[in-house]
C-alpha cells in the first residue's frame, strides 16, 4: 500500500510517498521515512487526527508528524482581534 510522510515547518515542507506491506503502522511509516530520530516531533497524525505510533494505516492515509506549537492559539487569536479593534 502506498502512504505519504509528512513533516512541515513554517514556510516549508518535506513529503515523503512509500509502498509499506499491508498491516503497517504509523511508527513503521515513520522508520521507513527515516524520519524516526527527528527530535522536533512530539505527537503524529493520519490527515489531522491524533495517532500513536502503532496506529494500523490504510492504503493513501498521509502520516504527519506534529512540532510543538510556537504560539498559543487563543493568544495570537486575541492579539489579532485587538490590533483590528484599533
Amino acid at each position: 500500500m502506498e502512504v505519504e510522510v509528512i513533516r512541515a515547518w513554517p514556510r516549508r515542507f518535506e513529503a515523503v510517498r512509500l509502498q509499506l506491506p499491508e498491516g503497517a503502522t504509523v511508527g513503521d511509516a515513520v522508520d521507513a521515512a527515516g524520519w524516526s530520530g527527528d527530535a522536533g516531533t512530539v505527537a503524529y497524525a493520519v490527515f489531522g487526527q491524533r495517532a500513536g505510533r502503532d496506529t494500523p494505516l490504510r492504503a493513501g492515509d498521509r502520516v504527519e508528524l506534529l512540532r510543538p506549537l510556537l504560539a498559543d492559539p487563543k493568544d495570537a487569536r486575541r492579539r489579532r482581534a485587538a490590533a483590528r479593534g484599533r
